[in-house]
């Protein structure tokens, strides 16, 4: 499928999910990283739950840095895996205090060196925090793009790579939340709801599973 194809087709889902946004709830990029470090293996809904207690207690970068770990661990408890998130977070943000002057670097290379931070916490920073187009492919980008015919590859980086060379650049930024709201009302894991997707004749996925019916 070529670029205008795609591109087409993405059009059609951003008419199809209107509403799609990032679904962590953050009000800065400091903010914004820490919620995406905590969302690993945890669903938007409880970290949006957990953030609000967490960014009370600790404001600022310089707060988080600071914090012992038990009173962080206590705070971020129910995202699971809270032991290595509290020191990946005090990590990062001491970093950000000691290379960054307390400001959450705009580069991906930079952003990737911090503690708990790989290429998709990294992508998601730059597309939602600075408006830098990205692709951050997880589990539910990786299964449709798959499915639609976009890549062919489990591999998270390569199929990013894939993305960036297939799809127009003018949809770089909002590919992975159509994606992400495609993978999640309709085009799932288990059981995908073809009949209802919005893109059908655009899906060989879908396309080979009505013919087998």
């Amino acid at each position: 499928m070529d670029g205008r194809r795609i591109g087409r087709v993405l059009g059609l889902l951003a008419r199809a999910y209107p509403e799609a946004r990032c679904a962590l709830a953050y009000g800065s990029p400091l903010e914004l990283l820490i919620a995406t470090i905590l969302s690993a293996q945890c669903t938007d809904e409880r970290v949006n739950r957990v953030t609000p207690a967490l960014f009370r207690q600790f404001p600022t970068a310089e707060a988080l840095a600071r914090a012992r770990l038990r009173e962080v661990e206590a705070v971020i408890h129910s995202c699971g895996f809270y032991r290595q998130k509290a020191r990946a977070i005090r990590a990062c943000c001491r970093a950000i205090l000691e290379e960054h002057g307390g400001e959450v670097p705009r580069r991906r290379e930079e952003l990737m060196r911090l503690q708990g931070v790989g290429r998709k916490t990294a992508n998601v920073v730059l597309n939602e925090a600075y408006g830098v187009p990205a692709i951050a492919v997880d589990t539910h980008v990786l299964r449709t793009s798959n499915r639609l015919g976009w890549v062919e590859t489990r591999d998270p980086l390569k199929a990013e790579l894939r993305l960036l060379e297939r799809v127009p650049r003018r949809w770089w930024g909002r590919l992975t939340l159509l994606l992400i709201h495609h993978g999640r009302r309709c085009c799932t894991a288990r059981r995908p709801n073809c009949p209802a997707c919005p893109v059908l004749r655009h899906c060989p996925y879908g396309e080979r599973a009505l013919s087998a019916l």
